[in-house]
């Protein structure tokens, strides 16, 4: 039996969770509001609140899980890719304490941790994924089909060749002046609005792989030329607009993804990452499930974001390898 602490610091949420074996204890996650008045995140501004928030949180799962430093057997923590600054607080942190208390470390891939979120249990009912399954890891900075095979044996099946399918609709919002995330805001405004009033072209892209720079560029340009017909067309329109966006990108990606779950052949595909919080994409991956009688897993809403539950899953498994990380490694971002 194990008992790990994760940490998660990749980006602008500051997360620890507790894990025995795969049953989670606790996962606490401090977001950041700073971002919001600059419309993106601010990489310094992201890992000085992390340097303040790394503490109290690590304190606060571990409290919430009942146990106390010197009853841990490891450190899991995110090692990469990721923003440099909020990276190194986490691994700093993660090195001093796994140090102080004479435990190893163990260094998880965030992308691989997004995709393992699947397995975490909450409960004696779930039951996790069996292998081989196919996951679409989709955020603001990745957009991946992967094949597992295994735990770690994850193949690569297709990817963007340009900008991820989140920094898309995120780049909508932005255009819209929606505020920041934009993504949420699409989502709910998008419930009101009609997905089919108005279309905008996807690339043609060869086997699985996806593009989104043209997406945007449709997106910006209709609006520019209505805009000038008509000034306030965004907000007479905003409902329909971020509807038919919303279809538009996520109609592309469950396309793909069908494509190439029927394929191979898989009778178990998952969504992952922040954008498999999308209402629209969630709803569609259960249609493709009982359209094909796959099984299909969708996350809940605290494992889609950035959080340290997912490191710790992908670091219990690392453990049971004996996949213990060198105390002079260093972080990457990419």
């Amino acid at each position: 039996m194990s008992l790990i602490l994760a940490i998660e610091s990749s980006c602008d949420d500051t997360s620890a969770a507790v894990l025995r074996d795969e049953r989670l204890l606790s996962n606490v996650i401090a977001s950041q509001k700073v971002h919001e008045q600059y419309g993106g995140v601010v990489p310094e501004l992201a890992s000085r609140a992390h340097q303040q928030n790394i503490v109290p949180v690590v304190d606060t799962a571990l409290k919430r899980a009942g146990v106390k430093a010197n009853d841990l057997d490891a450190v899991a923590f995110t090692r990469g890719p990721g923003l440099l600054g909020s990276l190194l607080v986490g691994v700093s942190f993660a090195k001093s304490f796994a140090l102080s208390l004479g435990i190893p470390l163990i260094e998880v891939n965030h992308l691989q941790a997004h995709v393992l979120s699947h397995f975490i249990r909450q409960d004696d009912e779930y039951e996790p994924p069996e292998f081989p399954m196919m996951c679409l890891l989709v955020s603001g900075g990745h957009t991946q089909i992967l094949l597992l095979h295994s735990h770690f044996d994850m193949e690569l099946i297709g990817q963007t060749i340009d900008d991820a399918a989140g920094e898309a609709i995120d780049k909508a919002a932005k255009i819209m002046d929606l505020g920041y995330p934009g993504g949420p805001i699409i989502d709910r405004l998008a419930k009101d609005g009609n997905p089919d009033a108005y279309q905008f072209a996807t690339p043609n892209i060869a086997g699985f792989d996806f593009s989104f720079s043209g997406i945007k560029t449709s997106f910006l340009y209709y609006l520019r030329d209505r805009l000038k017909e008509e000034p306030d067309f965004i907000e007479k329109n905003k409902a329909d607009l971020c509807a038919s966006i919303q279809k538009c990108i996520v109609g592309f990606l469950l396309k793909k993804f069908e494509k190439a779950a029927v394929k191979y052949r898989v009778r178990q595909v998952a969504i992952a990452g922040g954008v498999s919080a999308n209402s629209a994409l969630r709803a569609g991956v259960a249609q493709l499930g009982v359209k094909h009688h796959w099984k299909v897993f969708v996350p809940t809403m605290q494992f889609c974001t950035d959080n340290a539950a997912m490191v710790g899953i992908a670091g219990y498994y690392k453990y049971l390898r004996g996949e213990f990380a060198d105390i002079a490694l260093a972080p990457y971002t990419r």
